[in-house]
């Protein structure tokens, strides 16, 4: 658990979401926030798919 709490990537994602949020609260809703969402999403799934990858690699 220790290994995603400490991760940058992972960090970085996560507070990213901080903006997306305020835009989603008091932006228009259109195509480009389900887009922004969408993007966030693939940016967290790569975060923690990196994370396993370097944990799998140190296993080794």
């Amino acid at each position: 658990m220790r290994k995603y709490l400490f991760n940058t990537s992972l960090i970085s994602s996560i507070f990213g979401a901080v903006g997306l949020i305020k835009t989603t609260r008091q932006g228009p809703r259109d195509w480009r926030l389900l887009l922004m969402w969408v993007s966030w999403a693939a940016t967290v799934a790569i975060a923690v798919g990196t994370v396993i990858e370097d944990s799998h690699e140190l296993e080794d």
